[in-house]
C-alpha cells in the first residue's frame, strides 16, 4: 500500500512546484509544440496544461526554478505608448506571433483543462445512466471535485501574491487553506490564502549561547490585530497599485478577521487573503484527514451540498443561511454517529497523536494525529445509498431546539446557548460555527431534509429508469416545486398528510393506467 501524504507534506510540494511555475497568456491559434519546444530551449519542462480564462493560457511547470530566470532575461517590458507600465518581472507574461499570418494557418486545436464544473442540467443527463445511487454520487464528486490542474493554478496565485509579500517580509509564504485544500473544495470556490511569518518567528526565538540576550529591533504595536490590519492594508494597496492582474481590491480590515479581497484575473480566480490563521490551518487539515479515510466521505458531502445549493438553503453571499462548511461538519458528525462510525471523534485523533502534533494555538489544544496511517479503517460497509437517505432521515428529525452538534466528542450535547443551529468549533470551543443561521432557514432546512428521506424511500428506481425518467440523485437536483406538484407547505407538520393528498390525487384520474403513472411520481 502507498503510505497517504500528511497535509504539510501535500502543501509543501505543491507550494514547491508552484515556485517553479510560470503563467503565459497566449495567442488565439496556438502551436502547442512550438511553444514547448521554445520554452524548452531556458530547461526542462516538468509538466504543463492550457486552459480558456479569456484567451488560452498556459500554465507551465520547469524542473528547475534558474529556468524562469533565464526566460525572464529573455522577455521585453511592454512598450509605454499609449499607457505607463509600472515595472515589476512578474511570471506571468504574454506571447504573441511574431508574423500572425503565416503562423497563424499552422495553429492546431489544443486540448483545456475545464476549470469550472458542468452545468446541473448536464449533470442529471448522467447520473441518469449510471446503476445505483452510489455511483451517481461518484460522478458528482468526480463532476464538481478540483482537478488536478485547478489545485496547481491555486497555488500559482498564492506564490505570484507571495512576489509581493516577500517584497516587504522576504521570510513570508502565502498560503492557502480552506476548500482550496481540504479535499472538499469544488471547481468554481474562491481562493483563502493567508501570509505566513511563521518562520519569521521561529528563527526569532532560538537565542544564541553567548553573554548577549539578542534580538531584533521591531515596529512594536498594541496589538496583534493591528499589526495585521497594517500589514494587510499595506499589500492591499500593493497589489492594487502593482499586482499585473489584480483588480477590484477590497480592504475589509474590521472583519473578525481582517482580510483583502481581490480577483486575480489571470488564472480567474477570487481571493480572500489574511495574515495567519493557525487555527483554520487546523480545520482545512482535520477535513483533509477525513476526506482520505474513506470515500464516502467526500462523495457524501459533494452530493449534500448540491443538493442544499439547487434548494437554495445555501448561498455564496454571506447571510442567514446554511453555509458550506457547517454543511459539510455536519455530514462529518453524521459520520461519526454511525455504527460502527465511519470516521473517527476528533478526541479519538488526539489520542492518537504523537509528540510533533501536539499543538495548542492562542490557548486552545488543535493536537490530532497528522500521519494517516495511525488511524485505523473503519468496519462500516454501509453503502452510499443507505447513508444519503439515513442522513436526511436524521437531520429531518435531530432536536434541534435542545442539541447541539460536538465534532470533539461524536455526540449530541445539550445546547450552550439559544441558536437555532449549534454546531462546536472543533478548536475554539467557545465558537459555534453556525451562529449565523436564523430559525426560518433552519426549518426549511429540516422541512427540505424531511421531503428528500420521503422521496427517497417511495421512489421506484427501475420503473424510472424504464421511463428514461431522473432517478435518485438526479431527481433530487430538481427543485422540488418543478419535479413534482405537491408544494412545500405541510412538510414539517409530518409526511402522513401527503400521503393522503397524493392517494386523492390519483382519484381524480380514471384510467388505470394514469393510476399506474400518479403512483410512479
Amino acid at each position: 500500500i502507498i503510505r497517504k501524504k500528511t497535509f504539510a507534506e501535500v502543501q509543501t510540494e505543491r507550494l514547491e512546484q508552484a515556485e517553479r511555475t510560470i503563467l503565459i497568456k497566449c495567442p488565439s491559434k496556438l502551436n502547442e509544440n512550438k511553444l514547448l519546444q521554445y520554452l524548452s530551449s531556458h530547461g526542462n519542462i516538468q509538466s504543463h496544461f492550457l486552459f480558456e480564462n479569456h484567451g488560452i493560457h498556459a500554465l507551465i511547470e520547469f524542473s528547475e526554478k534558474n529556468s524562469i530566470a533565464s526566460l525572464q532575461d529573455a522577455i521585453g517590458i511592454p512598450s509605454a505608448v499609449e499607457r505607463h507600465v509600472v515595472p515589476f518581472k512578474s511570471r506571468l507574461f504574454t506571447f504573441m506571433l511574431k508574423n500572425p499570418v503565416s503562423q497563424a494557418a499552422e495553429g492546431t486545436p489544443v486540448h483545456l483543462s475545464p476549470q469550472s464544473h458542468i452545468p446541473v442540467k448536464d449533470l442529471i443527463q448522467k447520473l441518469c445512466h449510471a446503476d445505483s445511487i452510489s455511483s451517481q454520487m461518484y460522478i458528482l464528486l468526480n463532476e464538481y471535485q478540483l482537478t488536478e490542474e485547478n489545485i496547481r493554478l491555486r497555488f500559482l496565485a498564492c506564490s505570484l501574491v507571495r512576489d509581493f509579500a516577500r517584497a516587504y517580509f522576504p521570510d513570508s509564504v502565502v498560503r492557502p487553506f480552506g476548500s482550496s485544500v481540504n479535499t472538499f473544495g469544488k471547481l468554481g470556490c474562491d481562493v483563502d490564502m493567508f501570509l505566513d511569518f511563521h518562520d519569521t518567528q521561529k528563527s526569532a526565538t532560538k537565542m544564541k549561547k553567548g553573554p548577549f540576550e539578542m534580538e531584533y529591533q521591531m515596529k512594536r504595536l498594541p496589538s496583534e490585530r493591528l499589526a495585521n490590519q497594517k500589514i494587510l492594508s499595506v499589500i492591499g494597496d500593493c497589489l492594487d497599485n502593482f499586482g499585473p492582474g489584480c483588480v477590484s481590491v477590497q480592504k475589509i480590515l474590521n472583519a473578525r478577521c481582517p482580510l483583502v479581497k481581490f480577483s486575480h484575473q489571470p488564472t480567474g480566480f477570487q481571493c480572500d487573503l489574511s495574515v495567519s490563521n493557525s487555527i483554520a490551518i487546523k480545520s482545512s487539515e482535520l477535513l483533509y484527514i477525513y476526506g482520505s479515510l474513506d470515500s464516502r466521505v467526500r462523495a457524501l458531502v459533494f452530493s449534500v451540498r448540491c443538493w442544499a445549493r439547487i434548494h437554495g438553503l445555501t448561498n455564496s453571499a454571506p447571510g442567514a443561511w446554511i453555509t458550506n462548511f457547517s454543511l459539510t461538519m455536519m455530514v462529518m458528525f453524521f459520520l461519526q454517529k454511525r455504527s460502527p462510525p465511519i470516521i473517527p471523534t476528533l478526541d479519538q485523533l488526539k489520542v492518537l497523536a504523537d509528540d510533533k502534533d501536539m499543538h495548542v494555538i492562542g490557548g486552545y489544544d488543535c493536537s490530532f494525529v497528522s500521519d494517516l496511517s495511525k488511524i485505523k479503517p473503519t468496519e462500516n460497509t454501509e453503502t452510499l445509498d443507505v447513508l444519503l437517505g439515513e442522513f436526511f432521515e436524521y437531520f429531518g428529525n435531530f432536536d434541534f431546539r435542545k442539541n447541539s452538534i460536538n465534532l470533539r466528542k461524536g455526540k449530541e450535547v445539550n445546547k450552550p446557548e439559544s441558536s437555532p443551529l449549534y454546531i462546536w468549533n472543533p478548536f475554539e470551543q467557545d465558537l459555534n460555527i453556525s451562529k449565523n443561521v436564523n430559525q426560518p432557514q433552519l426549518e426549511k432546512f429540516v422541512a427540505m431534509a424531511r421531503e428528500t428521506a420521503w422521496i427517497l424511500q417511495k421512489e421506484d428506481k427501475t420503473q424510472r429508469m424504464i421511463n428514461k425518467e431522473p432517478w435518485g440523485l438526479a431527481v433530487l437536483l430538481i427543485p422540488f416545486g418543478k419535479s413534482n406538484h405537491s408544494k412545500m407547505k405541510n412538510k414539517v407538520k409530518g409526511i402522513g398528510s401527503e400521503t393522503i393528498r397524493s392517494l386523492l390525487e390519483s382519484l381524480k384520474l380514471n384510467s388505470a393506467s394514469s393510476l399506474q403513472k400518479a403512483v410512479e411520481k
